[in-house]
């Protein structure tokens, strides 16, 4: 995990319990090593509290809170929706390299 990430790590829980994330996981090149502060996106798996799960304005809200967190674009997507996928290279490669952030 990239240290800007551990650096905020508090900061990141704070939000997640604020818009209902029960678990929240890096991938990509912040997860990688191969992470570009100046131009790299943060990617983000995410699991919402059951009562959450359908619920877009927290998903985007917990997006844009992280956005301006981080400083950079970032990439959010429900660890369901990946678990789901139909294409299987992407999906074992996604799941394998996840790292838990919070939960």
């Amino acid at each position: 995990m990239h240290a800007s990430l551990h650096e905020r790590r508090a900061a990141i829980e704070a939000l997640c319990r604020r818009f209902g994330a029960v678990r929240l996981e890096v991938f990509g090149s912040a997860r990688r090593g191969d992470f570009d502060p100046d131009a790299s996106d943060a990617d983000f798996l995410v699991t919402f509290a059951p009562d959450r799960r359908d619920d877009l304005a927290a998903f985007l809200d917990l997006k844009e809170a992280l956005e301006a967190l981080l400083g950079r674009r970032v990439d959010l997507v429900e660890r369901e929706a990946v678990e789901a996928s139909r294409n299987p290279i992407r999906r074992r490669r996604i799941l394998a390299e996840a790292e838990t952030v919070f939960g």
